[in-house]
């Protein structure tokens, strides 16, 4: 589908300029607010919500590689708006086949909202609770991993609900930030990824409507909407690393030339070259697994997603570490850059599903088992 925005040219506007101020916004864990102010007047946050409900009508896989390619200049933009962005395309996937998604989508293209998501440390027990009131829920929580919240506009969440009738459920829901009752935690110090304002959500008796909760679900089982959300987020999120790999590996690469005559940092840069392309491939083959949109929402599905994103993870930090040791010990000085990738790389084994919850992800589909058993279930129970 053509489109009047040129990721491009946009990409290239401004990925220079984001680069500048990486060293003092990784500092002062300073949120890259201004970034997230060009990005808005370019429509980057619309850009792939359909044309005919106002947005940029940009394909997923086209997203995917806007991304990744800010993230060589700045991983601290790209992986908050790579939150952002999977929430539409969730969204975007859910309108097409006949699902609630149009009304957040409409809102995203008409004001440029911004989305934040709370998934990545919920999954399927999220956390917090929902007290019944009239006409809605009084929801309280707290959500870390915020990514984008500072300039955020609507959390895309999850809260538990322990129904009288039907037993413990999670609710799915947006919130404006604008609500009573919610707050930022101010706790992002960390060791990586420190400007993307990845701030903890609270939430104190928020007041949710009925008619906002989109979707109800068993608290302890797998549900089919996982297989929607897996399968768009994880490709643009690894998108991220997979960039901020690659710019570790442009810094290791300018330091290497001056030793050409050193075997070792000759070996070393062939051991860097297979790594980042693993990276790369995996990456990749997540993309067209997504096929903009066109997958069948199934756990094998999820689950070849999740395989590969395990592995582009574990192959984004040997990347970054392998970049450092390719370097020498230049790379060992804050202001050569390459230290603050290796930072920001290691938060990529945080994203669901972490490698060893994966595997047992994995082995249970592969064995003709339900992807989350028994054991599980139980350990979500106890949560509960």
């Amino acid at each position: 589908m053509s489109t009047d925005i040129d990721l491009q040219a946009i990409l290239t506007e401004l990925g220079p300029q984001f680069a500048e101020g990486a060293a003092e916004r990784d500092r002062e864990a300073a949120f890259v607010a201004d970034h997230y102010q060009a990005l808005r007047t370019r429509k980057i946050f619309s850009a792939q919500v359909p044309r005919e409900l106002g947005g940029g009508g940009v394909t997923h896989s086209a997203m995917c590689a806007f991304i990744r390619g800010l993230a060589r200049h700045s991983g601290e933009t790209a992986l908050p708006l790579a939150m952002h962005q999977h929430l539409v395309a969730a969204a975007v996937f859910n309108c097409r086949n006949g699902k609630p998604g149009q009304k957040l989508l409409e809102k995203v293209a008409a004001d440029e909202t911004i989305l934040v998501s709370t998934g990545a440390n919920d999954w399927l027990a999220s956390n917090g609770s929902c007290e019944r009131t009239d006409g809605g829920f009084l929801v309280s929580a707290r959500k870390p991993f915020a990514s984008g919240s500072p300039k955020g506009d609507i959390a895309v969440t999850s809260a538990a609900y322990d129904d009288p009738k039907d037993g413990p459920q999670v609710l799915h829901f947006p919130v404006s930030l604008a609500s009573d009752g919610v707050s930022l935690g101010g706790d992002w110090q960390t060791m990586g990824m420190r400007a993307t304002g990845s701030e903890t959500l609270i939430f104190d008796k928020v007041f949710v409507p009925d008619e906002a909760v989109v979707l109800r679900r068993p608290r302890a089982a797998y549900h089919p909407a996982f297989n929607v959300i897996l399968t768009v987020a994880m490709p643009l999120i690894i998108s991220a690393y997979v960039g901020v790999a690659e710019a570790a590996v442009e810094i290791a690469t300018r330091q290497a030339v001056k030793r050409t005559d050193d075997p070792a940092t000759v070996f070393q840069m062939g051991e860097l070259t297979n790594l980042l392309t693993t990276a790369q491939i995996a990456a990749d083959a997540m993309i067209a697994i997504a096929d903009d949109g066109r997958f069948e929402p199934v756990p094998e599905t999820a689950n070849a997603i999740l395989v590969r994103k395990s592995i582009a993870a574990k192959a984004v930090i040997e990347t970054a570490e392998k970049a450092l040791e390719t370097a020498g010990g230049a790379g060992f000085y804050s202001a050569f850059g390459l230290e603050r990738l290796v930072r920001d790389a290691h938060a990529v084994q945080f994203h669901p599903l972490q490698e060893k919850r994966q595997h047992e992800f994995t082995g249970r589909l592969a064995l003709g088992l339900d992807p989350i058993g028994t054991e599980t279930e139980q350990r979500l129970k106890k949560a509960a």
